[in-house]
C-alpha cells in the first residue's frame, strides 16, 4: 500500500520542477490575459465611458460559453443559474440542491474537456511521430558525403523541412522553414517534402530550377498567404564543388580546410511565395562553390542563431561561426554535437520559440 501510494505521488508530481512550474504558469496567465483581452473587447462604452463590471463578466462568460459545443453550453449555463440561485434563495430543497448540481456540472464539462484535449493530444503525437519518420536519417554517406542533421520542434509538429536525396547524379539538401508555427506549418511542410521528391526524382532540376517550381506552385494558391525561406544545395558525383541557392534563408557557413577558415555563403533570392516567377528568375543567383576534402559546410534555419537565454540574449551567428572554427575539421557527427551541446547549454531550461533544424554536411 506504502509503494502503491508512493509510485502515485511520483506520477503525479512528475515534471513539478520549479522551473517548469513557472514556466507553465506564466504561459497560463498569457493565455489567459489573451482570452480576457479578446472577450472584453474595447474597454470604453459608446458613449467614452469604462464599461462596467457587469457587462465585462457578461463578455467573459459568452467569450467562454461561445466555445463550447451546445450540450456543455446549456449544461454551463445551468451551473452559472444553480449557483446564483442558491446564494439568491434563502432555504427549500431548490436551495440545498443548486450548488451540489452545479458543481457537478462544472466537473463534468471539465472532465469531458479533459478527455477531448487527451484525444487531441494522442493524434498530434502520431502526427509528430509521422512526421519525425519523414525526416532523413540523422546520418548519411554516400556519393563521398558525410551529413548528420539535427531537427527539434518548438511545438509537438514544426514547420521546419530539411531532407537528404541521393540520385544517380547526385545528393540534394534542402533546408526550409515554413512561416507559422504548429500543425498548419508541418502540414504545410509534408506537403512541400512531396513535391521536391517528385520534382528531384522525375527532372533532376539545379537547385534554382528547383525553387523555380516550388515557387510556383506555392503561388498558384491565389488564397496562401505562406511563404517559405529555404536554402538547396546539390553536390554532383564526384566533384569538387557544389551549387547552391537562397530564397531569402539564412546563409549557410563553409569551413575551408585549407585556408582554416569560415566565409558566409550569401546569395540573392527572395523567399519561395514572395513574389512572382519572373522577378525570382531574375534576382536569384545560383552559387558554384568550391567543397575539397575536409571541408565542412553547415545549413539552418533561423531557430537556431535565434534561440534566447533565460536573460534573453540571442544565440547568434557568432557563435556558430567560431564553433565551426574550432571544430570544423572535425568529423560531421562531433560538430553537430558541439552545435548541440553549446546550445543546450545558452537555452537552459528555456523552452525555444522556434523550431531548430541544422545540418553538417562534410566531404570526405
Amino acid at each position: 500500500m506504502k509503494n502503491e501510494a508512493k509510485s502515485i505521488y511520483r506520477e503525479y508530481t512528475q515534471g513539478m520542477t520549479r522551473q517548469n512550474l513557472g514556466r507553465e504558469f506564466h504561459a497560463d496567465s498569457n493565455r489567459l490575459k489573451e482570452l480576457y483581452r479578446e472577450a472584453i473587447g474595447d474597454p470604453l462604452d459608446d458613449e467614452g465611458k469604462p464599461v462596467s463590471l457587469g457587462t465585462k463578466i457578461s463578455r467573459l462568460v459568452g467569450a467562454l460559453s461561445v466555445r463550447m459545443s451546445p450540450v456543455r453550453r446549456l449544461i454551463f449555463a445551468g451551473s452559472l443559474t444553480g449557483f446564483l440561485y442558491h446564494y439568491i434563495s434563502s432555504n427549500g430543497i431548490l436551495h440545498d440542491l443548486a450548488m451540489p448540481l452545479a458543481f457537478a456540472g462544472v466537473v463534468m464539462i471539465l472532465f469531458v474537456e479533459l478527455l477531448e484535449k487527451l484525444d487531441v493530444k494522442k493524434e498530434i503525437d502520431l502526427a509528430r511521430d509521422i512526421q519525425l519518420s519523414l525526416l532523413p536519417s540523422p546520418q548519411f554517406q554516400q556519393n563521398g558525403l558525410q551529413i548528420v542533421s539535427f531537427a527539434n520542434t518548438a511545438n509537438e509538429v514544426g514547420g521546419d523541412y530539411v531532407d537528404v536525396v541521393a540520385t544517380e547524379k547526385g545528393t540534394y539538401l534542402v533546408i526550409a522553414d515554413v512561416s507559422g508555427k504548429g500543425l498548419s506549418a508541418a502540414l504545410y511542410m509534408l506537403r512541400m517534402q512531396a513535391m521536391v521528391h517528385l520534382l528531384i526524382k522525375k527532372f533532376h532540376p539545379t537547385p534554382k530550377d528547383l525553387f523555380l517550381e516550388l515557387n510556383e506552385y506555392i503561388k498558384s494558391g491565389k488564397d496562401d498567404k505562406t511563404f517559405v525561406t529555404a536554402c538547396c544545395a546539390f553536390f554532383p558525383k564526384g566533384a569538387d564543388h557544389f551549387m547552391m541557392v537562397r530564397a531569402g534563408h539564412n546563409a549557410p557557413m563553409i569551413y575551408k580546410r585549407e585556408q582554416d577558415a569560415v566565409l558566409d555563403l550569401k546569395t540573392t533570392g527572395f523567399a519561395l511565395g514572395m513574389t512572382t516567377n519572373s522577378r525570382l528568375e531574375v534576382f536569384m543567383k545560383e552559387a558554384k562553390i568550391s567543397f575539397a576534402k575536409g571541408d565542412s559546410l553547415l545549413m539552418y534555419t533561423d531557430g537556431l542563431n535565434e534561440a534566447r537565454s533565460p536573460e534573453g540574449e540571442e544565440y547568434g551567428d557568432t557563435r556558430l561561426r567560431t564553433l565551426l572554427e574550432l571544430y570544423g575539421a572535425l568529423e560531421t557527427r562531433t560538430i553537430a554535437k558541439k552545435i548541440q551541446h553549446s546550445l543546450e547549454q545558452f537555452i537552459g531550461e528555456e523552452k525555444p520559440a522556434d523550431d531548430i533544424t541544422f545540418s553538417v554536411i562534410k566531404r570526405v
